[in-house]
């Protein structure tokens, strides 16, 4: 058994990435390579994004704190704190509109 923090890892992410030049940090909290399931916490500062890219597979994010916006295509959706969005089996980016942490779920 392993407990985290989901909260003090989210906090941690935000202040690396307040100091980062690309203004975004990220820490896998579980799995990998390895395994069929990853999570990892991933901050944003406000205004920076995550280039379109492939979904890596099945995936989710749950927003930890502050606001983002899912963009594919012509959709978008915006996500704040306690937010589950389930990401589009498409090319897709993120955007966030104020500091932002959530949890990535990817299952491959």
């Amino acid at each position: 058994m392993d407990k985290k923090s989901l909260t003090a890892v989210a906090r941690q992410q935000l202040k690396l990435a307040a100091v980062a030049s690309s203004g975004r940090s990220s820490q896998t909290i579980y799995g990998g390579h390895a395994h069929s399931l990853r999570q990892t916490v991933i901050a944003l500062t406000a205004g920076q994004n995550m280039a379109e890219h492939e979904n890596p597979g099945e995936a989710t994010m749950i927003i930890l704190s502050g606001t983002l916006r899912l963009i594919s295509g012509t959709n978008e959706w915006k996500g704040s704190a306690g937010d589950l969005l389930v990401i589009p089996d498409a090319r897709h980016s993120v955007k966030a509109i104020d500091d932002v942490a959530f949890l990535l779920t990817v299952a491959k």
